[in-house]
């Protein structure tokens, strides 16, 4: 590429996009919104118990360090000039959970995933709290249901159950973030003087924030016992949080913070009211824009802050149909089944055969979110005869993602009272062409997917760019690129659809009830049975006893 070629690239924005599974740096035009250059690394989830899921939380740190240096390295073979990246956004995994020390630098914990299930008890503790044991006690200042999803009760259990963290918190030297915060104050500096913010999408999912005066709640922080000098200083989503302090890119400011699902919403340029969009990626989240005002369900979803793009901007709100379980249960065929050894053989194996063949799975690895917020619920493959054979379950996992989905799009439509005539959709999952003409038939409407599918970097980028100070990316209507879009039209009848939609809801209401807070968990060896333990204690002493008698 010549040098006149570079300079007609014009300014470059970078995004840090941390997800569940993996980590990328991508850079992206801020002229065009054309992506230019990539690297991803895969990160690893830790199950030390079930229902337990845990990330190394500088395992993350240095996975965004490693991209963004190898993205560097591939720009540079392709000669284009990184001095033109003018800003960084992150967008992020959202609810999970970080506890480190600001002295050190280091993590006192895991990071706790927001899929962990270990909280029911501190959530079922707590419930014992509120009159009327109302789940929906906080819903009109936070918008969340109280549940073991959202931070604060991760937070909660860490403060109950890590004595490091508690000393930590005595001590003054703790500090708490979800993983925006953890990655802001690590690459602006860390124990050096690093940043200690969030935006007020990623605050909006704690169960600590006030989604209306946009501020840490004192009440709620009181219920849960969090100490509010822990807490991050929130920000908007578009404005200077601080500058990079190592690497290639030291310097660059970072200025831009949106949680992921908020991140895919600006990319998807939902920027109207009743604008919404379906983000598959380890799970599935569904966002139609309110405006400024903020709608409450009366049908399982939640409300949550779409964004601020700027210090005196005002927020807008969205409401949030979130399923737990979407890519997540590829990858469950692919590591725990070993049925294939790629997300892509998944997809052949489902295409082999074009039915589950009467086979329904419900993927509630992690209870059930919207609509039903039910944690006692757990996986079941059901509908099974001689005949289902690995293809066919490939087919039911990939069907039970668009039943979810269309789940919380019923919600949404209740809620919002005008249907969807097209849904949106973005994330890792929308390469999967079975998947997308599934969603459409279970639908009865047309799914649109953006050729770019990387809306949810691209939503991070947007608001980098657009922030007070940096000014290259402006996020006036008319100013936006036109995205083009590949389309999938429904091909099987109305009837059809709702017939397997109508065995789908059957399945699910088998799936519910499994667990309990007093099911036994942890330690499952034998001596956990206290009659079984004494039983086996007494007849090994016997057995020496004898020996002994017997002079052996």
């Amino acid at each position: 590429m010549a040098a006149s070629e570079r300079t007609a690239l014009g300014p470059l924005v970078g995004a840090i996009d941390q997800g569940t599974s993996s980590t990328r740096f991508l850079v992206f035009n801020a002229k065009t919104a054309e992506l230019l250059s990539h690297h991803q690394v895969e990160i690893k989830q830790e199950f030390p118990r079930e229902g337990w899921v845990e990330q190394d939380p500088k395992e993350i740190l240095n996975s965004v360090y490693e991209c963004v240096e190898k993205t560097c390295e591939k720009m540079k073979q392709l000669n284009i000039n990184i001095g033109n990246i003018r800003a960084i956004g992150v967008t992020n995994q959202r609810e999970t959970t970080v506890v480190w020390d600001k002295t050190t630098g280091e993590p006192l914990y895991n990071a706790i995933v927001w899929l962990d299930l270990r909280t029911q008890s501190t959530v079922e503790r707590l419930l014992k709290r509120i009159p009327g044991k109302n789940k929906t006690f906080s819903k009109f200042k936070t918008g969340l249901p109280l549940s073991t999803y959202f931070s604060a009760v991760k937070l909660r259990w860490l403060l109950d159950n890590v004595e490091e963290i508690r000393k930590a918190v005595e001590d003054r030297r703790a500090m708490f973030g979800t993983i925006d915060s953890w990655l802001i104050w690590s690459l602006t500096g860390g124990k050096n003087g690093g940043i200690h913010c969030t935006d007020v999408t990623n605050a909006s999912r704690t169960m600590l924030f006030n989604i209306h005066s946009l501020e840490w709640d004192p009440e709620l922080c009181k219920f849960f016992d969090i100490p509010m000098e822990i807490l991050p200083n929130v920000r908007s989503s578009s404005e200077v949080y601080g500058l990079m302090k190592s690497g290639a890119l030291t310097g660059v400011p970072i200025s831009g913070c949106l949680g992921d699902q908020s991140a895919a919403l600006v990319g998807q340029m939902c920027f109207r009211d009743g604008q919404a969009k379906n983000t598959y990626g380890t799970g599935c989240f569904l966002l139609c824009n309110t405006g400024q005002k903020s709608v409450f369900s009366e049908h399982g979803l939640i409300t949550t802050i779409a964004y601020k793009m700027g210090r005196d901007k005002p927020a807008f709100y969205a409401l949030e149909g979130s399923v737990a379980i979407a890519g997540a249960v590829v990858r469950w065929l692919r590591d725990n089944l070993g049925i294939a050894k790629t997300s892509q053989e998944v997809e052949k194996l489902a295409a082999d055969v074009g039915t589950s063949y009467g086979c329904y799975f419900v993927p509630a690895f992690s209870g059930l979110y919207a609509p039903y917020w039910e944690p006692s619920a757990r996986g079941i493959i059901c509908g099974l005869t001689q005949f289902t054979n690995k293809s066919h379950i490939a087919f039911a996992a990939l069907e039970a993602v668009c039943f979810q989905t269309r789940e919380i799009l019923d919600a949404m439509n209740k809620d919002c009272g005008i249907p969807l005539s097209q849904l949106q959709v973005d994330g890792g999952m929308t390469n999967n062409k079975i998947l997308m003409q599934l969603q459409s038939d279970i639908l009865c409407i047309p799914v649109v997917k953006p050729s770019m599918p990387e809306t949810t970097a691209l939503g991070a980028a947007m608001a980098a760019g657009a922030a007070e100070g940096v000014g290259v990316w402006s996020l006036n209507p008319g100013d936006l690129t036109a995205v083009t879009c590949e389309r999938f039209e429904p091909q099987i009848n109305p009837e059809e659809s709702e017939y397997r939609y109508a065995r789908w809801k059957k399945a699910v209401m088998k799936s519910m009830g499994w667990e309990t807070s007093d099911s036994p968990n942890g330690d499952t060896s034998i001596f956990c049975s206290l009659p079984l333990g004494i039983f086996i204690m007494s007849s090994m002493v016997m057995l020496i006893g004898a020996k002994y008698i017997s002079g052996k």
